[in-house]
């Protein structure tokens, strides 16, 4: 048999209780002296959080931040870089000289020539030429060094 089937005992009391009810009208702020007449009977205990203000919670938010930041940069892996054997580049003068092959294959070439030849500059930004947008039309004014067959050019 199902519950709601049978008719509930208290149901026309309530419903009297409810009528009655809904003909008296508390006067305003009565709930707002109640709350706080209970909080001085009952005084809440202070959580946890409550120890720090708003602006407190937000620097120490800040500085966890900040600490975690700084221990992820120090345990970060930091990959050194290693040049072996004399630098491509070297600076004569003002000039610079790049080597495009191994210093010792540039002197075992018995007759090579020097040419001299205006290169664009976007064409020796991969070795190290500075290029930007203002020089990027510009040519620049080279020296290579070139094997006797003219085939290879071994340094520029």
């Amino acid at each position: 048999m199902d519950t709601k089937d049978t008719p509930d005992p208290l149901a026309p009391g309530f419903a009297a209780l409810k009528q009655e009810l809904a003909g008296h009208d508390t006067p305003r702020c009565v709930e707002k002296e109640l709350m706080q007449a209970f909080g001085r009977q009952f005084p809440r205990q202070r959580r946890w959080y409550g120890f720090l203000t708003l602006p407190q919670w937000g620097a120490a938010g800040a500085l966890c931040s900040l600490t975690v930041v700084a221990v992820l940069l120090a345990r970060s892996p930091h990959q050194s870089v290693e040049v072996s054997g004399p630098a491509p580049i070297g600076i004569d003068g003002g000039a610079a000289f790049v080597a495009l092959d191994s210093l010792e294959r540039i002197e075992a070439e018995p007759d090579a020539r020097l040419v001299e030849a205006d290169v664009p500059r976007t064409a020796l930004a991969a070795l190290g030429v500075p290029l930007s947008p203002d020089n990027a039309a510009d040519t620049v004014r080279t020296e290579m060094l070139v094997a006797i067959d003219g085939s290879r050019s071994p340094c520029a």
